[in-house]
């Protein structure tokens, strides 16, 4: 007993005049470590009686809980001082002055979202966001794409254990179209919305990521048609790429949340080595590109919202926004979007003042 309250005393004085932590760390050892005076003592509890090993036990184990507690609370003290002597160190004085060249620069993606944002909102548009992580039921089904619809072997989608509310499973969106319902559902009509945001898909090469954006429109009102659809995208195409030779052709397509359903290719000509959109792809020297894709509005998916298609039709589009910087901007591959690289940011990143309007254009470059 007397060995056991000598060496408490001894331990916790020690400890508590323990300068560093490294010290504390050799106390610890010392003590407790495999080979230390208290493990030891620990290890004598073995060859007692039953009569000592319930005197001697309670005793042992309470001096090594007061050491534990003892390194604890000293650990814990080093360290307050360390941060105070740390926070008393490093000042920073805030009245600086800023840089003469202000650091950072705006991401093209983040350029291109505002760009949209403003051309769409002259023709009368809001803007619409929704979840990344979205339930089966508005990703697909709401779109007239049923669990054994072919369509969904077309989004290689990432799928999460988890069962929604709806009974399908929840996944990372594939399209920003769930928006389109969950705007319906919520506002009801008529409806004159953009959704940009994160889409995810199973994908990557030189264009195509993972993660990518994409912006979808969609219009419902009554009395609408594709001549509608056909104004809105050359009115927005011609003010994002600042020409007005812009020209559209559109072909029939499939989409299940579509129909009728168009491809909508851009004219293009080859200038420096790279497209650049402008003319009739008939041209000599031309030729036509696919840009987006879009369509009226499917019956089923204004039903799925909710309302009723004999007095309700509308149209809907989807771009990337990636490639749409990407063709605007003369970049030629996805990847380096994602890439992080600095370098590449400063030469086509741009300013913070490069605010797009309408008035003013919506191409200024850093």
């Amino acid at each position: 007993m007397g060995e056991v309250d000598t060496l408490e005393g001894a331990a916790l004085a020690r400890i508590g005049a323990a300068e560093d932590p490294a010290a504390l760390e050799a106390l610890r050892v010392e003590y407790l470590g495999k080979q230390g005076s208290i493990s030891g003592l620990l290890k004598t509890l073995g060859g007692m009686s039953p009569e000592e090993r319930q005197t001697q036990g309670p005793k042992i184990h309470a001096l090594r809980e007061a050491v534990q507690t003892a390194l604890s609370t000293r650990k814990e003290a080093l360290e307050g001082a360390a941060l105070e002597a740390q926070l008393a160190a490093e000042t920073l004085d805030l009245s600086l002055p800023a840089p003469d060249a202000p650091k950072g620069s705006v991401h093209p993606v983040s350029q291109v979202m505002d760009e949209l944002a403003e051309i769409f909102a002259d023709m009368g548009f809001a803007v619409a966001t929704g979840p990344e992580i979205e339930d089966d039921w508005y990703n697909f089904t709401a779109l007239n794409m049923p669990e054994s619809h072919p369509a969904r072997a077309m989004h290689d989608t990432f799928y999460f254990p988890d069962t929604a509310p709806k009974g399908g499973r929840m996944l990372l969106r594939t399209h920003t179209s769930p928006v389109q319902v969950r705007t319906m559902m919520a506002e009801g009509t008529p409806v004159r919305i953009i959704a940009p945001g994160r889409v995810y898909r199973s994908d990557s090469d030189a264009t195509h990521t993972p993660m990518f954006h994409q912006v979808e429109g969609l219009v419902i009102d009554k009395g609408i048609h594709l001549g509608h659809l056909k104004w809105t995208l050359e009115t927005f195409l011609k003010a994002f790429f600042e020409r007005d030779d812009i020209v559209l052709r559109l072909r029939p397509s499939y989409f299940p949340f579509t129909e009728p359903s168009v491809e909508v290719d851009v004219g293009f000509a080859i200038e420096n080595g790279r497209r650049v959109l402008g003319g009739s792809g008939d041209e000599p020297g031309h030729g036509w590109m696919e840009l987006l894709g879009s369509g009226m509005v499917n019956r089923k998916v204004i039903e799925m919202s909710g309302h009723d298609p004999d007095q309700w039709q509308g149209f809907a589009f989807g771009v990337g926004v990636d490639r749409l910087a990407m063709l605007k901007y003369g970049m030629d591959d996805l990847r380096a979007f994602f890439d992080g690289d600095v370098r590449w940011l400063k030469h086509y990143g741009f300013s913070a003042f490069d605010q797009p309007t309408l008035s003013a254009g919506v191409g200024a470059r850093a």
